[in-house]
């Protein structure tokens, strides 16, 4: 599921400005950020994730779904503006079928 979908803006570039806007007005950075990610249980797509948030301090917690197809990521990251923000999920959104919230 790309992070577009169901999405009023026609291009990432729109949204990413978009939320960089709504980032940017609704928190103060710097602080702790909430990421949530929903995965297929992978331990490769896992450590594909800890590798965007490498040299990041995080923590990060895992649940995963009664069937046990899916897990679902929250990393409570301290970013330092909505550019960090917008940078992670780009980053992360690259990795193949990971569902951003």
């Amino acid at each position: 599921m790309d992070i577009l979908e169901g999405n009023q803006h026609a291009n990432p570039e729109e949204f990413y400005s978009s939320l960089k806007e709504k980032l940017e007005g609704h928190h103060d950075f710097p602080e702790d950020y909430l990421f949530k990610f929903i995965i297929p249980t992978d331990e490769a797509k896992i450590t594909e994730i800890y590798k965007v948030f490498d040299g990041i301090k995080f923590t990060m917690s895992n649940r995963e779904s009664k069937n046990g197809k899916y897990t679902a990521c929250n990393i409570n990251a301290f970013v330092l503006d909505a550019d960090q923000v917008v940078k992670i999920y780009q980053e992360v959104a690259k990795i193949e079928n990971v569902i951003l919230l």
